[in-house]
């Protein structure tokens, strides 16, 4: 007995004496996250295609709208990027970054999608910007593929509803992996590729109203391109890391009923799937399920499965908000809110945009995911959106955010003390960016402010918000700054 409380005693001192050493780990990335057609502007410059983004003006849940010369988009101009990234990413560097998320337009590359030889000029222009990042010690994660495909695949062959769209992507994935091969070592496939549930058109180039055999059939042909560029990385740069990237739509019961507590494992389930394919290179059990109950029947051939076992070496995912789940159709119809369409958590307060708020839930995703798939994760966005207000002086006082962020991370270096393996973070919009959702100016996230007005106009301007100097603090000491 006195050897079980000797014992007891002992393991309850090494705890305490664990948590009182929380840090982040050495080689942790800091930095934030960019996606072409928000942030680069330069609207069919130097041989760039028009994409699916571009023929939606008003954002990712927004109508097609044919693009006739000389009418305007903000996304056509965006905060200039495309010209202004030395000096960005100067503004990044004294913060502090070794890590910054971008995006490589597949219109700069293969402006049609079909193309047999790449655009130089685009290809050119990436060189550039990856070589100014390692100027400044900054390390590159570039997603393939964001929010954005050729029009010219989803006008001439159906988007990813057409098995062809997977060799196209394969070979620009080749071209890319060939071109960057020593200057990219951190690769990311699709964008939030779960998304595509919601949005069809932004995600798989599907119109809105296909029915859900044709969307996973689509998701389907995405699955086994992204296996292919895994495959693709791992062949042509061995030294690199490739991975998924997931949304990450936790859910809750809205009460403790059982029913409730089911809908919500197949709610989660839902975006879930995504990560188990990419994770663990085939379909899961339930989606089988799902499938048969649903009529759903995809055509799935022998080479797509062998495609699919080329898993990803981590996971990286957004995280903006958490929402609750009810197996009662009235009150998800009365409730329903934010762009997912979860039932508001009444324990919880929600941005201007509606969507509710919990650091805690960041812990909790972390959790699940590292307790799921046992991959190291990577935080790729994660961000408040506001609508900033200058004061006389013309400064940004943005406190609100400061609070936003530094919940989050101290519940992400718990996450870590855990037992969580966490590779980095990388705010979503370190600059104010055109919002996804709605293409929106007004919508900032950024810890540097861009003089830019919704009509297109303004200086576009450069300045430090309050945020900018916290975070700057926050990278310098390893997370020592952060409160609670």
């Amino acid at each position: 007995m006195y050897e079980r409380v000797r014992h007891f005693c002992t393991l309850r001192a090494t705890t305490k004496e664990i948590t009182m050493t929380k840090t982040f780990p050495d080689g942790f990335l800091w930095g934030g996250a960019l996606a072409a057609n928000q942030v680069e502007g330069a609207y069919l410059t130097d041989g760039k295609g028009l994409s699916t983004s571009d023929v939606m003006p008003d954002g990712v849940f927004g109508q097609v709208r044919e693009r006739t010369p000389g009418d305007f988009s903000i996304k056509d101009v965006a905060i200039d990027f495309y010209h202004r990234y030395p000096e960005d990413i100067a503004l990044f560097a004294e913060m502090g970054f070794s890590c910054l998320r971008v995006s490589i337009a597949w219109t700069r590359i293969f402006p049609q999608g079909d193309e047999q030889e790449p655009n130089e000029a685009g290809l050119a222009w990436y060189d550039r910007l990856f070589d100014e990042l390692a100027r400044h010690n900054i390390q590159p994660l570039v997603t393939l593929s964001h929010y954005e495909m050729p029009w010219a695949l989803v006008e001439n062959y159906g988007g990813w509803g057409n098995r062809k769209v997977i060799a196209f992507f394969e070979r620009y994935a080749r071209t890319v992996f060939n071109r960057y091969r020593d200057k990219v070592k951190l690769w990311l496939t699709f964008n939030e590729i779960n998304m595509s549930l919601h949005a069809p058109m932004t995600g798989v180039g599907l119109p809105e109203g296909s029915s859900r055999t044709a969307v996973y059939q689509a998701i389907h042909h995405q699955l086994v391109a992204s296996g292919l560029a895994v495959k693709a990385c791992h062949e042509l740069i061995p030294d690199a890391r490739i991975g998924n990237m997931l949304l990450g739509g936790l859910t809750y019961p809205l009460s403790s009923k059982p029913e409730d507590v089911f809908a919500t494992l197949q709610d989660n389930r839902s975006w879930q799937f995504f990560g188990d394919v990419q994770c663990r290179g085939a379909y899961p059990g339930y989606m089988q399920r799902y499938f048969r109950e649903h009529d759903i029947s995809l055509q799935i051939l022998p080479e797509d499965l062998a495609a699919l076992r080329h898993t990803v070496d981590f996971i990286s995912f957004s995280y903006y908000m958490t929402g609750c789940v009810t197996a009662d159709p009235a009150l998800v119809e009365k409730l329903r809110g934010n762009i997912l369409d979860m039932v508001p958590n009444p324990h919880l307060a929600s941005s201007e945009w509606g969507w509710q708020i919990d650091p805690l839930g960041l812990r909790t995703l972390l959790n699940t995911l590292w307790d799921r798939y046992q991959k190291p994760l990577f935080i790729v966005e994660n961000g408040l959106g506001a609508n900033d207000q200058p004061d006389a002086d013309g400064q940004i006082h943005d406190d609100y955010r400061i609070s936003y962020l530094n919940d989050h991370l101290v519940q992400v270096r718990e996450a870590i003390d855990d037992g969580v393996e966490l590779m980095g973070y990388t705010s979503w919009g370190p600059i104010d960016l055109i919002s996804a959702s709605k293409a929106e100016v007004g919508k900032r996230y950024g810890f540097i402010h861009v003089d830019l007005n919704q009509d297109g106009s303004g200086t576009l301007n450069r300045s430090r918000k309050d945020s900018f100097w916290w975070y700057q603090q926050v990278i310098k000491t390893h997370g020592g700054t952060l409160k609670g």
